[in-house]
């Protein structure tokens, strides 16, 4: 092991680090984290908090889960890999796709593509669903629309239909033929109103508007979170991804539902789409799929789309997409093992309880600082906003943002901030203990903030 000092001197110096500014990592470095047992983690000098972020969103059982570690040591020793490519495949990869039929049967979801994450996931619906309507015959429909605010990670296709400027702006010109309509949310929004139902209407308005515009058959798909994640936790009116649905069955588009965040617990329910009682035509996952412990992800297809490709007898049905890790025997032994743990513990139980009372705390810190603008989540995904004047909602300034993580990090407790957001993600087995300890330490976070 490398001594500490060694470390920090070489800190950020030969390496840059996803989403950030190489110079600010310079002259900032980040904490190094060097050990993690349960939800806690513990830096380079010994200093140990709660994980309020959950790695990034995935590490939802924590990190002590002996069955995963031990599925993944044991197949490194019996088949470190091999290719799924035409021609070959492993016994964990028939295995797991055998699991997740099961896993995700409410949503009507019956064949899985195994990918390396999230990114990739989102990539191979966006293809998958322009190849759909070729097999189809209707070649024109090649458009996407999705939500502002919403993330879909980094790929181009991805990067394309998010909408959040922070992940376009410095890769444009983006895929042509991305379009986005305005998020449901009820806190900032274009219609000078904070009632949720109404705003879900109006944005579906919008989306009716967008399609009429475009012209329904160039479009071939509709992607979305259930809850959007880093655009905020932006969390819909319960009518919303019904509504969606139904537009999209109205005009022949596919809709995608982006569960890397939301699938396996996180929102309070086994998946995302399943909380609003919707059934997508194809699913992105990924995070929890493996606890993080392993870089994989799963896009999984409904009935609709597995007819069209499985009928097809001509070339264009032939799938010429995939990665080299595609249903690696490595990530799918750790899929299997987290599965079966996420199943026996019903995390979703657990992160509905827990959400309830974090949203109860985060009420009380509102009220109790200024400087907090709104509250929000659903499960055990949740946003803080801070402001520097709540009648006008201005974002509170970089420097406040930081000195409320600085003082909740060292009043024991890891947050994430995103532009003026506090974002909270922690791991699905917290307990009502660790709810009270994060309220304590954003209190002093808070208290930080303001004073800057």
């Amino acid at each position: 092991m490398l001594e500490s000092n060694f470390l920090k001197e070489n800190n950020a110096k030969h390496m840059w680090h996803p989403m950030a500014h190489p110079a600010d990592m310079r002259n900032n470095p980040p904490k190094m984290i060097r050990g993690a047992k349960g939800v806690e983690i513990t830096d380079i000098d010994g200093h140990t908090t709660l994980d309020a972020v959950g790695g990034l969103w995935n590490a939802n059982l924590g990190y002590s889960v002996d069955s995963i570690k031990q599925a993944i040591t044991d197949q490194m020793n019996e088949l470190p890999y091999y290719s799924a490519f035409r021609g070959t495949t492993n016994d964990k990869a028939v295995e797991l796709s055998f699991e997740l039929n099961d896993w995700f049967k409410p949503e009507g979801m019956t064949r899985a593509f195994f990918t390396s994450g999230g990114s990739d996931s989102v990539e191979t619906c966006l293809r998958l669903a322009r190849q759909y309507h070729k097999v189809r015959g209707e070649g024109e429909r090649t458009k996407f629309i999705s939500l502002k605010k919403g993330y879909h990670g980094t790929h181009f296709g991805g990067a394309s239909v998010n909408g959040n400027a922070n992940f376009r702006r410095n890769y444009e010109p983006m895929l042509a033929g991305c379009f986005q309509i305005a998020a449901p949310w009820t806190y900032r929004n274009p219609f000078g109103t904070d009632n949720a139902e109404e705003i879900a209407n109006r944005c579906i308005a919008m989306l009716e508007d967008e399609i009429a515009f475009q012209g329904a058959d160039t479009i071939a798909a509709m992607i979305m979170e259930p809850v959007l994640g880093a655009g905020g936790v932006i969390v819909p009116h319960k009518s919303f991804m019904p509504m969606v649905r139904d537009v999209c069955d109205k005009h022949g588009i596919l809709l995608i539902a982006d569960e890397v965040i939301t699938a396996f617990g996180r929102t309070g329910d086994v998946h995302g789409s399943r909380l609003w009682g919707v059934a997508p035509d194809m699913m992105c996952t990924a995070k929890a799929i493996t606890n993080s412990y392993f870089p994989f992800g799963a896009a999984m297809m409904g009935e609709k789309v597995v007819e069209a490709f499985e009928s097809n007898k001509d070339a264009v049905g032939n799938i010429g997409h995939g990665y080299t890790y595609s249903a690696h025997p490595v990530g799918c032994a750790a899929a299997l093992a987290t599965l079966a743990e996420i199943k026996k513990a019903k995390v979703w139980e657990n992160a509905k309880a827990r959400g309830i009372e974090l949203q109860n705390g985060l009420t009380q810190l509102k009220e109790k600082h200024q400087i907090v603008g709104d509250t929000r989540g659903i499960g055990l995904m949740a946003a803080i906003e801070l402001v520097d004047d709540r009648p006008t909602k201005t974002p509170a300034s970089k420097p406040a943002i930081a000195a409320a993580f600085d003082a909740a990090y060292e009043a024991g407790v890891t947050i994430r901030v995103s532009g003026n957001n506090i974002i909270l993600s922690p791991p699905l087995v917290i307990t009502a203990d660790d709810v009270t300890r994060m309220i304590g330490a954003l209190d002093k976070g808070l208290s930080a903030a303001a004073s800057v």
